[in-house]
């Protein structure tokens, strides 16, 4: 299977901007999810500083597939209004490098379970956000995230039944629904209609390490074969998180790392790797 809109959070490569995209060039990826620009998270930037970002973009011959904001990284008690502003911020940082796409959560908060209450003021957060991206043009996408409202497949489904539109859609990201013990291809079914954008990264359930992809219980063939059945175009975005990988000096043992660079860039590359061989794997 060939697929040419590979892009990944490459700030898991280092935190060096011409760093990060002269490895790019070398795995022969022409896309990233910009989130940290040499030390800086993507939100905090300037236009100034947004500007000089895409001039070394233009350089390096990279586009921006996804703004990787914090945007809902709050707790939903929290002041919205700072907040809503630092989202303007990353809108008009969008727009700036030019990029459609803009990665979002929908907020934390303390407790086993949500209340009707806290429920509604997320939809209304959501909604408040939607009605701007309609406004600016851009899209917004939700990821499934770890203790926040759209943490499982169930309150995802919620939040796309309610709010989904052309503005509006969800990120797949395998990994967090195997660490909130969610049944990634129930998920999966659940939320295909919905889904804009995908994050390749893979966990498994017995210690909810991350690992690379088709190493853990993430069902990846199956999801990345059900995708291309159905016609998908979108982005599949590197988000290796194998730096805490307990297991890498194991599979060191089979070969995988063999001739990769340390650091960073090797697991990375090693990331980008398995991909490749999930992606070769599926008959077209």
């Amino acid at each position: 299977m060939q697929y040419t809109k590979i892009s990944g959070f490459s700030d898991e490569i280092s935190k060096e901007i011409d760093v990060q995209f002269s490895v790019l060039n070398k795995l022969g990826i022409s896309y990233f999810e910009p989130r940290g620009v040499d030390g800086n998270n993507i939100s905090a930037l300037d236009d100034d500083q947004v500007l000089a970002l895409k001039e070394k973009m233009a350089a390096a011959g990279i586009r921006a597939s996804s703004i990787g904001s914090p945007i809902g990284k709050i707790k939903i008690t929290e002041d919205f209004a700072p907040h809503f502003a630092l989202f303007q911020r990353v809108v008009r940082t969008a727009k700036l490098l030019d990029c459609r796409y803009i990665r979002i959560f929908s907020f934390y908060h303390e407790g086993e379970e949500w209340t009707a209450c806290e429920r509604e003021e997320v939809f209304r957060r959501l909604r408040e956000m939607i009605a701007y991206a309609k406004e600016e043009d851009v899209v917004l996408l939700h990821e499934n995230e770890k203790e926040i409202y759209g943490d499982t497949a169930k309150r995802c489904l919620d939040i796309m039944e309610n709010l989904a539109d052309e503005h509006f859609g969800a990120v797949f990201d395998p990994a967090n629904f195997v660490q909130c013990g969610e049944d990634t291809k129930a998920a999966f079914d659940m939320l295909v209609p919905y889904i804009r954008y995908m994050h390749i990264k893979d966990a498994r359930y017995s210690d909810r390490a991350v690992v690379p992809a088709g190493m853990g219980d993430g069902n990846f063939t199956y999801i990345l074969s059900a995708l291309r059945k159905n016609g998908y175009s979108g982005f599949l975005s590197l988000e290796p998180h194998l730096g805490t990988f307990k297991g890498l000096e194991d599979l060191e043992t089979d070969d995988l790392m063999k001739g990769l660079p340390e650091g960073g860039e090797g697991t990375f590359t090693l990331a980008y790797n398995t991909l490749c061989g999930i992606l070769d794997g599926i008959v077209e």
